[in-house]
Parts: structure tokens; sequence; C-alpha cells
């Protein structure tokens, strides 16, 4: 069973990786105790944080992107095998997990960015 996103933005939060209110970090402001509905105004704030994501994931951006887009699952071993064959780089579960949030939170901001752009805000609902 997964936890869900929903209104003008919808996915599914990553499993075990990412937090039901990483919302807040793009200034979405919590609403109701089951679920957090959220209303996105601050379209810089949005910005920031998407650039603070690719930062923060740097050259691996495009690694775990290419990664993704090659597979319909994954766990910490398919990564390092990843990286091992197609990077020569050895990368600890450690790290690939620190990724995975960034990385993950870089698909809801850049959900969150589409949106602003397109509506001028943007409203949605995750479930805790």
């Amino acid at each position: 069973m997964g936890r869900y996103y929903y209104g003008d933005v919808e996915g599914k939060f990553w499993f075990g990786v990412q937090s039901s209110d990483d919302g807040e970090y793009f200034g979405a402001v919590a609403c109701e105790p089951n679920t957090i509905d959220y209303h996105v105004e601050d379209i810089e704030k949005v910005r920031e944080g998407v650039e603070n994501c690719l930062d923060k994931l740097g050259s691996n951006c495009s690694k775990l992107t290419e990664f993704f887009n090659s597979v319909d699952g994954y766990n910490e071993s398919m990564i390092q095998d990843y990286y091992k064959t197609h990077f020569n780089e050895d990368i600890e579960e450690k790290t690939i997990r620190e990724l995975l949030v960034w990385f993950a939170r870089l698909e809801l901001g850049t959900e969150i960015l589409k949106c602003m752009e397109e509506n001028g805000e943007c409203y949605f609902t995750a479930e805790l």
C-alpha cells in the first residue's frame, strides 16, 4: 500500500524514502490531520527548492535519471551495480539512500513548479 498525493499535482510518495510532508520543503502549508492539504502560491520558493535539490544531487541527478529510465523497480544493490557498470563508480548504500531522498523530492518539486507555471498556484493532498 502506498501513500499518494493528489489535487493539482498527483503522484505516489517513494516508499521508505520520501516523507508525506515533503511538500513543506517547497513552501506548502498543511491543512488537515488525515491527509495534508497543500496550497502553494510562492513560485520563487518552489524554484529555490528545485535548485537546491539539483545542487544536492549534482552529477548524480543525471545518473539516477538514466538508471530509473532503464528499470521498472529498484533496490540499492541495483543502483550500486548500475553505478559500477555504467560509471565505474562505487557508491555506498547510505549515500544512495540520501540521494534518493533528494531525487524523490526533486520529482515532487518539478511537478509543483510545472503546475505553478501553468496555473499560478498549486493545490494537492498528501496521504499520511
